[in-house]
Order: C-alpha cells, then sequence, then structure tokens
C-alpha cells in the first residue's frame, strides 16, 4: 500500500467503511437483499389484511347477549346458520352479486375501446392527454361523484332533461341508479390495466394479421383478446370486488334496496350485532375467493 492509500484509509469515516463492507455483501447475497427489501410491507400486509381477516372470521362465530348487549364470545354456528337460511340473505347476496357483474360488465365494455384507441391508435401527445383524463376522476372525493350522480338521476335533473327529448325516462332512484353511479366511478380502475396489456401487444402481431387476410373481428378475437385476457381479469377484480364491499352508493341513489355492505353497516351500528355484521361480511370475502380460483383454473392469472 502506497503512503497516499494509507493516509486515505487513515481519515476515511469508520460508518463509510462499514457502509461499503455492508453493500458489498448484501450485493454478493439477492435474496438477502429481497428478503430486507419486502419485509416491511409484507410485515405490513400481514397486520392489517391477514391479522384483519382472521379477527373477521373468529368473531363471526360469536354472539350477542339479547339482554345486556354483551358480546358473548363462546363457540356458535348461529350467525352462519342464519345467513345461510334466511331469505333476505339470500335475496341481498344475489342482487348485490348481480349489480357487481353488470357494473364489471358495463365496464370492461366501454374500457376495452377507449382503452385500444389510448395504446394503439393515439399519438403520443394524446395518449398522454387521455391517461390524464382518465386519472382526473381519480381526484375527486368518492362522496363528491356518488352526490354528482344523485343530482343528475334526481326528479327534474340532467338525465330526465336529455332523456325526454328522445321519448325517454330518467332511471330514478334505484338499483340501475347504482349500476350506472358505480360503473362510472370504477372506471378507470379497468380503463387503465386493460391500457397497460395493450401496450404489451406488439404491433408486428396487428399487422402481420391484417397482412395475412383477417379481418378486424378474427384479430382481436384470436390475437388480442387471448393476450388481453389477465389486464381484463385485473380490471374485473378491481370493478366487481369494489361493488360487492361498497354500502355508500346504495345508500346515495339506491333508494330502498340494500346490498350486503348496508347489511353489514346495519348489524355494526343500528342493530350493534358485531358478529353477525362478521359472519355477513364473509360472503363477499368467500365470492371473491371463488372468482380468483376460476380464474385461476382459466389460466387468467398466469401473467399478472
Amino acid at each position: 500500500m502506497s503512503h497516499g492509500d494509507a493516509a486515505r484509509a487513515a481519515v476515511s469515516p469508520p460508518g463509510v467503511t462499514a457502509a461499503r463492507r455492508l453493500s458489498s455483501s448484501l450485493s454478493a447475497r439477492p435474496r438477502l437483499r429481497l428478503s430486507l427489501l419486502i419485509t416491511a410491507p409484507l410485515t405490513w400486509l400481514v397486520l392489517v389484511y391477514v391479522v384483519a381477516l382472521a379477527a373477521l372470521l373468529v368473531t363471526a362465530f360469536w354472539s350477542v347477549d339479547s339482554f345486556t348487549g354483551e358480546l358473548n364470545r363462546s363457540f356458535t354456528w348461529a350467525n352462519l346458520r342464519e345467513i345461510t337460511t334466511e331469505p333476505l340473505y339470500r335475496t341481498v347476496t344475489i342482487r348485490t352479486i348481480g349489480v357487481a357483474l353488470a357494473v364489471t360488465v358495463i365496464d370492461v365494455a366501454v374500457a376495452l375501446p377507449i382503452a385500444f384507441y389510448m395504446a394503439k391508435l393515439a399519438s403520443r401527445r394524446m395518449q398522454r392527454v387521455l391517461v390524464i383524463a382518465v386519472l382526473t376522476p381519480l381526484w375527486a372525493s368518492y362522496l363528491v361523484k356518488a352526490f354528482a350522480w344523485r343530482s343528475v338521476l334526481s326528479d327534474g335533473g340532467i338525465f330526465e332533461w336529455t332523456a325526454s327529448r328522445i321519448g325517454l325516462d330518467s332511471p330514478g332512484y334505484g338499483l340501475v341508479a347504482v349500476v350506472i353511479t358505480q360503473a362510472y366511478i370504477w372506471l378507470p380502475f379497468v380503463i387503465l390495466p386493460i391500457f397497460a396489456g395493450l401496450e404489451r401487444v406488439p404491433d408486428s402481431l396487428l399487422d402481420a394479421s391484417g397482412d395475412l387476410g383477417a379481418s378486424t373481428w378474427q384479430t382481436m378475437r384470436t390475437i388480442v383478446f387471448p393476450m388481453l385476457m389477465p389486464a381484463i381479469i385485473a380490471g374485473s377484480i378491481f370493478s366487481f370486488s369494489l361493488t360487492l364491499g361498497d354500502y355508500i352508493t346504495v345508500n346515495i341513489v339506491g333508494g330502498a334496496n340494500q346490498m350486503l355492505g348496508n347489511l353489514v353497516y346495519t348489524n355494526v351500528g343500528a342493530a350493534n350485532n358485531l358478529p353477525l355484521a362478521a359472519a355477513v361480511a364473509l360472503i363477499p370475502v368467500l365470492i371473491m375467493i371463488g372468482y380468483l380460483w376460476a380464474a385461476r383454473r382459466m389460466g387468467a392469472l398466469e401473467n399478472l
């Protein structure tokens, strides 16, 4: 070692040397580096989601004392028996699934042409403008958007005024209004995954399909849709799951209709029956588990 190197080593702060040794050690151990990176978010996920879900499952097997209103932590099947035998819960579950499916189908149908134009037809400048336009509604409050649609769908509102010009009536407040409002609110969450999926479809495949004489529909059916299916499934997961758990929109534009979220809210608040609310909350969880299982069985989640 030269005198200059020795002098630099003598004046180098000990912390810098330790940091370099640690950096070199982590660089040589990629698995350790990855473990340190994901430990914090994984711990947060386990604490916030997994533990909360386990607590929800446990609470569903408790009961409430009818005289004192206190929680009885002894094991019971009463809550699960009630939600599986009472016609009210079956009706509300079917209604909620129907609304969630309708919202998902509408959002996918609207998102596909918008995302295709953004990814394959629009110029770079227009693409940026459209992405901002899609993201802009996300900056507004959920309640603001829901109450805006309440105003639009009210008697004498913009929807009724416009529809009357072509001989139609406003749907008013009800399930149709819920579907329209939620389809609007969740649409950006469906457009963005489909847009990202379409950007990964090579333009050369579309050009080759056209050169070989395939029609637009044949190209979409045999090339675009199979490659785009993971992105469509990703977008549908957002719209379907968010609609399953929503209860605010129904209260604002749903009239007298109820969905599963309303039953959970009612049992937690007015009825003060947390175990029954937990049992009802398990229904959308089980529905989403079944949905994800079916999507995986069809191979739609392999490339997500």
